[in-house]
């Protein structure tokens, strides 16, 4: 009879490296005042890591008195500690930690070869929502721009940036950007802040450099503007100067105008004089993600999570379904017919109804299909469809979903309505008013909507779940 004791083994093991008992490796990590001296066993390193197996077998690797010496000066004691531990006894805890340990741990784990730990440690960060950008944005994306294995957590870190840029913008350590970070968020197209204030940012940013300026900018010498124009130029054809108010040039940038080109500034002149001239340039669309007015990234990555039913939110780097604007209300029409013209058969689709007069979404997920072909009502049950409401647009952590109860009318069609949600849970009657919709609870549990609502535009997006190629 085959008895397993395997579960002693990781306890023994753990013993055995809190006593140190007939160690022969010494490992010096960190440096002062964090340092710490490891002692561990070459058989156990030599069987767990490829890394240590590697190094123990080179011939010029140092012992002193017939022990390993071993020294790491850039992986902190705390790093190494997971990893010794995880090496040991196969644990690997990483709750509680702050982003910067976590980037601490993932650069040791890279160095140390442990790439299912370094892959673990970023998709943790992904799945758990911290705020680890909040604390040190400057100090954490400096850090990850520096390492490849950080290609993925940047790119996560600039999309969550260009979304929520007061994390970096607002933070008291903004003007130690370095140069390189500072023109890639520049560059970005997505860049959720106005224009005015991206320049507001820039001369902050500039100001704060390494010559001492007087903030009255009317008491600048020549070389005070010629020092000035040497620091911010390569970032002066980043702003769309065509996207500032007149009255916001005029009070924010003109008092700065000598550091501009003459020909540039000859430009926006032209620009705003001449109503017809059209200066080629590439507007920033901040909002207009997947081509919508009313929603942004998070709320697409929100809807992702809900139709994967994940009971936590998923951070996506590269959400798995496609999100196509199909029919905006106020672009294409406020009427069922309209509605029906763009999206009946075209599969599943997820609606976004924005409420008057307020920063209210709501709306729902149909995962079959619109139809009007048929004169007669169409009312089905629908396994995984959804109503949704955000208290606001930014309100994400305050969002309500309610799945269908197994009613049979989870999504209800008909030529004379627009998109409906059982059985007069959310729906528009164009017949009655076009601009406001209802809900009465019936066939989803309550997200307690209003009975009526005024609506100033709604969208509809085909849902695509994408390839795995």
């Amino acid at each position: 009879m085959l008895y397993n004791f395997e579960s002693e083994v990781p306890e023994a093991l753990e013993r055995l490296l809190e006593t140190e008992m007939d160690y022969n490796v010494i490992i010096h990590t960190g440096e002062e005042p964090n340092f710490k001296e490891f002692h561990v066993h070459s058989i156990i390193l030599r069987c767990r890591s490829e890394y240590f197996n590697n190094l123990f077998s080179t011939e010029n690797i140092e012992k002193r008195d017939g022990k390993y010496i071993i020294k790491r000066p850039n992986i902190s004691p705390q790093a190494f500690d997971i990893i010794i531990k995880y090496l040991y006894t196969g644990q690997f805890d990483i709750t509680d930690k702050t982003g910067a340990d976590l980037i601490d741990f993932m650069i040791a784990f890279g160095e140390c070869m442990l790439n299912d730990l370094t892959k673990f440690t970023e998709d943790f960060m992904f799945r758990s929502q911290q705020q680890f950008l909040q604390d040190d944005p400057v100090g954490i994306l400096q850090i990850i721009y520096c390492y490849k294995i950080f290609a993925r957590l940047q790119e996560y870190c600039l999309n969550k940036i260009c979304s929520e840029p007061k994390i970096l913008f607002s933070s008291n350590k903004f003007t130690q950007l370095s140069v390189p970070l500072l023109e890639i968020i520049l560059k970005r197209d997505d860049l959720n802040l106005k224009e005015i204030e991206i320049w507001e940012s820039l001369i902050k940013w500039g100001l704060a450099q390494e010559h001492v300026f007087n903030r009255d900018v009317t008491r600048w010498n020549q070389n005070d503007i010629n020092t000035f124009k040497k620091i911010v130029d390569k970032f002066i054809p980043l702003i769309r100067f065509y996207d500032i108010s007149t009255r916001d040039y005029f009070n924010k940038v003109k008092p700065y105008e000598e550091i501009l080109s003459k020909e540039l500034r000859d430009d926006i002149l032209k620009f705003y004089m001449v109503p017809e001239y059209k200066p080629v340039y590439t507007p920033r669309n901040p909002r207009y993600i997947n081509g919508s007015i009313i929603i942004g990234q998070e709320h697409f990555t929100t809807f992702a999570n809900w139709i994967d039913r994940e009971e936590e939110n998923t951070n996506y780097i590269d959400i798995p379904y496609e999100f196509i604007l199909l029919y905006r209300s106020s672009r294409d029409g406020n009427t069922a017919a309209a509605f029906h013209a763009k999206c009946d058969r075209k599969g599943a689709t997820i609606v976004v109804v924005r409420i008057a007069n307020s920063e209210r979404i709501v709306g729902g997920y149909n995962p079959l299909f619109w139809d009007s072909d048929d004169s007669s009502y169409i009312g089905t049950y629908v396994g995984g469809s959804f109503i949704f409401s955000f208290t606001n647009e930014n309100g994400l952590r305050r969002a309500n979903v309610a799945y269908s109860n197994n009613w049979r009318r989870s999504v209800y069609s008909s030529p004379i309505n627009g998109p409906g949600f059982g059985y007069g849970d959310l729906y528009v009657n164009y017949v009655r008013e076009p601009s406001v919709w209802y809900s009465v609870t019936s066939c989803y549990p309550t997200i307690n909507l209003p009975n009526t609502m005024s609506v100033d535009d709604y969208e509809v997006f085909q849902v695509i779940k994408k390839s795995l190629d």
